[in-house]
């Protein structure tokens, strides 16, 4: 039997599920004595939160109001800073997220646009379209390539994985010191990016949005950046000084920018980045639901942590320990 009651209260799961797995909640959820409601995201609305004890899945920061009967809300992404405003929860919410299931898409989707700037392939897009039979001269490669990555977790590793497949040496940079591990050539901290960084053919970020890392890359990081080296952002829009990355994609210092976020999203109409050649704007899609593997990743991370919390063992992912009931953090 469950080590934890749920005698009277509700779990809201916000996962595109099959009925399978809806089941599979249910069950768990019922066998401690509680009821399971199911919303699509992002359909959710203050009703469906209110008085709700568990939340599994993504809801609007705005409709959780600091509510003191939120036990434990399980997120069905990697990021969370927006859930971590000061008030939103109540001092007893843990708070988990779903690090470890999107590794797979977004660096493949960084790769993908990555290869499409090296190979000039988003130019010939558009000379496709204005009926062009035009050769945009010289490409570049991975192989030999020094790829330097900010951000040295799942995701992170995971590029790493799939660009020294092709032949490029990956360096990560970790926001504290930690040991070199494979595939990652050298490992360093954000302390020392002024000092490498001008050796890397690409750099590329898959950072959270801290304190530390808001507008990191600014003038002076992309100044000293190598002569035509590309950049790919795929953490957080607000690592970024966007009117900066626009002028030194227009002066030429780079030779391009793949941008998966930005901040804000969207990005205005209006800005710079929108008009520059060398830049590919994708809108905060590389993660997502778009890839059945992250679906199946993401409910098998959240299915396992509501077992371990309905039984009072260790929940996987503790961004928040809070003073809830699962004192086996």
């Amino acid at each position: 039997m469950p080590q934890v009651d749920l005698t009277g209260k509700r779990v809201l799961v916000t996962l595109p599920l099959t009925d399978e797995q809806i089941t599979r909640i249910r069950s768990l959820v019922e066998r401690a004595g509680g009821t399971a409601t199911f919303v699509r995201e992002p359909l959710v609305v203050d009703a469906d939160t209110e008085g709700a004890s568990i939340i599994i899945g993504n809801v609007p920061a705005r409709t959780l109001h600091g509510s003191q009967k939120l036990e434990w809300l399980q997120t069905s992404s990697a990021g969370y800073d927006h859930y971590l405003v000061e008030g939103l929860l109540a001092p007893i919410t843990i708070l988990t997220n779903a690090t470890g299931a999107y590794g797979q898409a977004v660096s493949e989707h960084m790769l993908a646009s990555l290869m499409c700037l090296m190979k000039k392939l988003h130019l010939y897009r558009d000379g496709q379209r204005a009926s062009k039979w035009e050769d945009r001269g010289p490409v570049t490669s991975l192989v030999g390539a020094t790829v330097l990555i900010l951000g040295a977790g799942d995701i992170g590793t995971s590029f790493a994985r799939l660009v020294t497949a092709l032949g490029a040496h990956a360096w990560g940079v970790r926001r504290h010191a930690g040991e070199r591990c494979d595939p990652f050539e050298r490992m360093f901290t954000l302390d020392d990016v002024s000092d490498v960084i001008g050796e890397a053919d690409v750099v590329a970020c898959v950072l959270p949005s801290t304190p530390e890392t808001r507008g990191f890359c600014n003038a002076a990081f992309f100044s000293a950046m190598k002569m035509g080296a590309f950049f790919v952002n795929a953490g957080r829009g607000d690592l970024v000084d966007q009117d900066e990355l626009a002028e030194v994609l227009a002066n030429g210092r780079l030779a391009g920018a793949a941008l998966d976020v930005t901040s804000p999203e969207p990005l205005p109409p209006d800005h710079p980045l929108w008009l520059q050649e060398n830049a590919l704007i994708t809108p905060h899609v590389a993660g997502f639901w778009h890839l059945q593997a992250t679906v199946d990743a993401v409910v098998g991370i959240c299915a396992s942590n509501l077992e371990a919390y309905l039984d009072g063992k260790p929940l996987a992912n503790v961004v928040r320990a809070g003073s809830g009931i699962n004192r086996a953090l």
